[in-house]
Order: C-alpha cells, then sequence, then structure tokens
C-alpha cells in the first residue's frame, strides 16, 4: 500500500527516478550560482573600464574576458542543455507514467467494494491527475527549489560583498516575499485540495452520465443531467473563483514589494556612491540584481503556486490511492491445487458494513453447505435471502467473519486469489464485456486458446450465427469487431453469448451460473439450454434462478431465507413437503417470482 503521509508518497512513487531528480537539483544549482557570478564580473568589468586605460584595457582584461566568454557561450549552454535533457528527456514523460503504471496495478488488486463505492471516472481521474502532480512536487522541489535558493543567497552575498548596506533591501524584500507565500500558497494548496475533489467528482458525473446514457434517454432525464451536471461543474468553478481571488492579491502584492525593492536598492545605492563608498561598479551589480529579482519573482510565486496546488492535488489523490486492500492473500498463501471440485461452507457468517455506530445484521448466520464434486446445485430464495452473497465469498470477494470455506478441503483464505478464480467460471446475469474485439473477450477465459478452440466455444453459445455479421465504425468485422464499452453495441442476448463463450472456453472445474439465461428471450434459451447442460457436463455447479424452471432439474436445490438455509432436496421432495419452495413455486407468474408484499 501507498503511504499515507505526503512526502513519503512522493517519495514511494520517486524511487528510480530519484538519481535523475537529484541530477537535475545539481545542474540547475550550478546554473544558479553562475548566473550571480555573472552579475559580479559584470560589476568588476565596469569598475575595469573605468580605472583601465583604452590602450592596455585587451593586454590587462583580455584573458578575464575570455574566461567569461568560455563561462557564458560554452559551459552555461552545456549545462542547461543536461538539465533539459533530463527534464524532458527522462523525466517529464516517463516519471508519470511510471507512477500511473504502479498505482494501477495497485488499484487492479482492490476489492470490489471499493469499486462499488466510488465513479470508475472519479478514481481514473484521480490516478491521472494525481501522477502529474507527483511528478510536479518532486520536479519543482529539486529543480526550482535549488535554483531559487542558491540564486537568492547567492544575490545577497553578491550585494552584502559591494557593501554591506545594499545587502537591506534584498534581506527585507526577502522577507516580504517569504510573509506572502507564508500567508498565500498554503492557502492556494488547500484550494487545490478542494479543487482537485470537484474536478474527480466532474469527471465522475460525466463518465457517468456517458455510461448510462441508454437510461438517461429512456427516461427523458437529459434536463435532468444538465442539472445534475451544472451542479458539479458550479461546485468545480467556486473553488477556481477562489483559486483566482489568491492570484489577484498575491499579484498586487508582490509588483509593491518589487516595485518597493527596486526603488530601495536604487536610492540606497546612489547615496552611498556619492558618499563615496561604493564604485558604480558596485552600483551596476545592485541595481539589475534587483531587476532580475523583480522579473523573476512572478516566476517564483506561481512555481511555489504550483507546488502547493500539485501538492493539494496529491494529498487528494492519496485518499483514493492510499487505502488498504480490504481482501488480502495470506503470507504464505499457495496456488489452488487442481481438484474434482468439492465446495464446503461450514458455519459461515458474514456480514457488510453498516452505518457508522450502527451493527448490521448478518447477511448469512451460521450457514453449512456442502456441495460434492460433479453435483448441480440450484439456489432459491426471496431477494435478500443471501444466493448472490453466499456465490461472492465463494470467489472471494470478501473476507467471512466466521466459519470457513474450502474447495477440494482447502480454504480458500489460505491460497492466491487469482487461483481460486482460475478455478470457478462465472455466468451473471448482467455479463459486462470490454470494450475490445470478440475474439479479445471470449479469450479472455484462455488466452493462449487456438483459433479452433475460440470457434468451438462459439458453436457452444449459439454465438456463431451473428458474430460473423458483426461490424464496427472501424470497419473491423466478426471476431476483429469491438463490442463497445461493457458490449453496448450488442443486444442483451448477444452479450450474454459472448459471456457463456468465454467461460466455456476457460473451462473451470467450478461452474457458477447466476441468472446466466435471463438476457435470452425463450427461442434462444431453448436453443443453449442444450448447450448449458453440455457446458455442465463433468463440472460442480452452483446456479441462481428467479426463474424456477430453468433449475428446477438441478440434482439439489437449496432454499435460502434470511441467510439460512431452510430446506434442500429434488424439485419433486420440496414441493411434496409443501413448505417455502412450494410457495414460491405455486406463486410464480409466467415463469418468475411475483413479488409478495405481505411477506
Amino acid at each position: 500500500m501507498p503511504p499515507r503521509g505526503l512526502w513519503r508518497f512522493v517519495l514511494h512513487y520517486s524511487h528510480g527516478a530519484i538519481p535523475w531528480l537529484v541530477a537535475l537539483g545539481l545542474f540547475s544549482g550550478v546554473i544558479a550560482v553562475i548566473e550571480v557570478m555573472l552579475f559580479g564580473w559584470l560589476g568588476d568589468l565596469v569598475d575595469r573600464l573605468s580605472d583601465t586605460p583604452r590602450d592596455m584595457f585587451w593586454a590587462q582584461e583580455g584573458a578575464r574576458l575570455a574566461m567569461m566568454a568560455v563561462v557564458l557561450l560554452i559551459v552555461l549552454p552545456v549545462l542547461n542543455l543536461l538539465a533539459s535533457l533530463i527534464l524532458h528527456q527522462s523525466l517529464m514523460g516517463n516519471f508519470p507514467q511510471r507512477i500511473r503504471w504502479q498505482a494501477h496495478r495497485y488499484l487492479l488488486h482492490q476489492s470490489i467494494g471499493y469499486f462499488q463505492d466510488e465513479f470508475a471516472g472519479r478514481i481514473a481521474q484521480r490516478l491521472m491527475q494525481t501522477a502529474l502532480a507527483v511528478r510536479e512536487v518532486a520536479m519543482k522541489i529539486m529543480d526550482v527549489g535549488s535554483y531559487v535558493l542558491i540564486y537568492f543567497l547567492g544575490a545577497l552575498v553578491l550585494a552584502g560583498s559591494q557593501d554591506w548596506r545594499l545587502a537591506l533591501p534584498f534581506a527585507g524584500w526577502a522577507a516580504a516575499y517569504g510573509i506572502l507565500l507564508w500567508l498565500i500558497v498554503p492557502r492556494l494548496g488547500r484550494v487545490a485540495e478542494a479543487q482537485a475533489d470537484a474536478r474527480a467528482g466532474m469527471t465522475g458525473r460525466v463518465v457517468d452520465s456517458y455510461a448510462n446514457i441508454a437510461t438517461v434517454k429512456l427516461f427523458s432525464h437529459s434536463a435532468r443531467e444538465e442539472a445534475w451536471m451544472k451542479e458539479g461543474m458550479d461546485a468545480f468553478l467556486h473553488t477556481v473563483y477562489r483559486q483566482m481571488r489568491l492570484s489577484t492579491i498575491q499579484d498586487v502584492t508582490l509588483n509593491a514589494i518589487n516595485v518597493a525593492l527596486i526603488g530601495a536598492v536604487t536610492t540606497l545605492g546612489l547615496w552611498l556612491w556619492s558618499e563615496g563608498r561604493i564604485a558604480v561598479g558596485a552600483l551596476a551589480v545592485a541595481v539589475p540584481l534587483a531587476m532580475r529579482l523583480n522579473n523573476m519573482s512572478h516566476w517564483i510565486m506561481w512555481e511555489f503556486a504550483a507546488l502547493f496546488e500539485n501538492i493539494g492535488t496529491v494529498r487528494d489523490g492519496i485518499a483514493s490511492l492510499s487505502l488498504p486492500r480490504q481482501v488480502l492473500d495470506a503470507p504464505d498463501a499457495m496456488p489452488l491445487r487442481p481438484g474434482p471440485g468439492e465446495v464446503r461452507f461450514d458455519h459461515v457468517t458474514f456480514r457488510y458494513a453498516g452505518p457508522r455506530g450502527a451493527r448490521p445484521l448478518p447477511v448469512l448466520d451460521d450457514l453449512t453447505l456442502h456441495v460434492a464434486p460433479g453435483e448441480r446445485v440450484g439456489l432459491v430464495g426471496r431477494s435478500g435471502a443471501g444466493k448472490s452473497t453466499l456465490i461472492n465469498l465463494l470467489l472471494r470477494f470478501h473476507d467471512i467473519e466466521g466459519g470457513r470455506i474450502a474447495i477440494d478441503g482447502q480454504d480458500i483464505a489460505r491460497v492466491t486469489q487469482d487461483s481460486l478464480r482460475a478455478a470457478i467460471g462465472v455466468v451473471t446475469q448482467d455479463s459486462s464485456l470490454l470494450h475490445r474485439s470478440v475474439r479479445d473477450n471470449i479469450a479472455y477465459g484462455r488466452p493462449d486458446a487456438s483459433e479452433a478452440q475460440i470457434a468451438q466455444a462459439l458453436h457452444m453459445a449459439e454465438a456463431h450465427g451473428f458474430v460473423p455479421g458483426l461490424t464496427d465504425s472501424h470497419g473491423r468485422r466478426g471476431l476483429d469487431a469491438h463490442v463497445g464499452e461493457r458490449g453496448v453495441k450488442l443486444s442483451g442476448g448477444q452479450r450474454q453469448r459472448i459471456a457463456i463463450a468465454r467461460v466455456a472456453l476457460k473451462d473451470a472445474p467450478i461452474l457458477i451460473l447466476d441468472e446466466a439465461t435471463s438476457a435470452l428471450d425463450s427461442e434462444v434459451e431453448a436453443a443453449i439450454q442444450s448447450r448449458l447442460d453440455q457446458l455442465m457436463r463433468g463440472k460442480t455447479v452452483i446456479a441462481i434462478a428467479h426463474r424456477l424452471s430453468t433449475i428446477a432439474a438441478m440434482d439439489r436445490l437449496i432454499v435460502m431465507d434470511a441467510g439460512r438455509i431452510v430446506e434442500q432436496g429434488s424439485h419433486a421432495d420440496l414441493l411434496a413437503r409443501g413448505g417455502l419452495y412450494a410457495r414460491l413455486w405455486a406463486r410464480q407468474s409466467g415463469g418468475f417470482l411475483a413479488a409478495d408484499a405481505a411477506e
């Protein structure tokens, strides 16, 4: 997990870039020293021009001028070239991309609950802007920070070396400048943190609207979406107004102290020169130095403001990126050993986190269930009975509160999550697809699959009839056609059949069907049911269906209510028993469970 502290977080994501950052800081410091020295040489040159006869000037000063020329025309450009190469060729592109890669790898292993609690667009926005902000914080401290610090100290020393009183205006300016930084820049940082959060929220709203555009149009809520989006934009714009007010105060105040610096240095320098305490060369050093600081001060202020703004962005990113994974592999976790597919729940208790201060009721309460290898089991019950939770716990999307879940005698909490999920094939009611080709989506179940195996999976899922006719906006056809975000270019039935083909290709020993045929029309469902029977052959199957007729032929039906198993047996046995299953079956309308308002 990335550290929660700001500087430790920046350092964590700067590993590998540190040598380049140090080199950049060194080059920037040396450049600052040389630039200040040039002002000193300029003042010295003015004095020598005044004191040396013209016919002897080149003989006496030629070597010194040649050295200055070498420094100015060769050394300084070479140092700037090296600093530019480090900045633009090593750090600007590679540094944030490395951060995005590291953070993305961490987020991919976050728990399902993490992604359920946030906008996907908001998470993506924070990932992207935090990477850039970390780069800017690290680079501004090493590059701008070292340059400014050394430049100012050098200017102070240089002015004081002419006459100690000439250093006083620079010291006073530095104090006023520091107070201005102390008052304005941290506030800009706090505004930037709020702005980063508002920007991420605004982006999340945009993505949420676009991702659910069909729902927006179906309910004719374009105006409502506009209002919802405007609310997010107004929240972001409010932070921009705060930022701009602070920037105006900063600019006006900075101009005032800069004018005061130039006036004080010029007045004091002229007085000291008129009193014969300094030479004219000292004026040639002090006044241009003050004017140079005047020009630099706005750049420095904006750089420091940008530094604190990026610090605010990093702090906002830490809130999303530096969160512990709720489900972790055990330190000594081993891959799940292949087996026949026995599944066992032993006294399992689980509850979701409730509102702060409230103790949530258990979703599963001391549940025990044994599924033999190759057995086909159907889970039945009203909504909220705990069926989907049981499946999510088997996939270890959450950790249980008590009890044990085992596959082939191996506690799933002691095996790696990747190997656990590799042994389970899942077809859900809403199987979303990746915005990639049909081939990529099917081969997601087995990346090394051959074309023949993919074709076989298509036939098994009754998808071979429509896939050859698919096209996309780039002219790709058939298996190469892209399906759109979450598979929106396909109908629900087509999307479901691609998902079934994907699981068929995966060929895992344990198969979970969660309303697997609910998106199919009756004709296609009838055609694919025999294929599902073929898919289930030799596998341990756990199926959930509200349409009881689709699972009535299972080896055993498990009836759940309020997190407990209340009945189990074959379809005929449960009907004869006259319990909850028989009542559910009797209340079916058109093959679906009817709502029971009284219960």
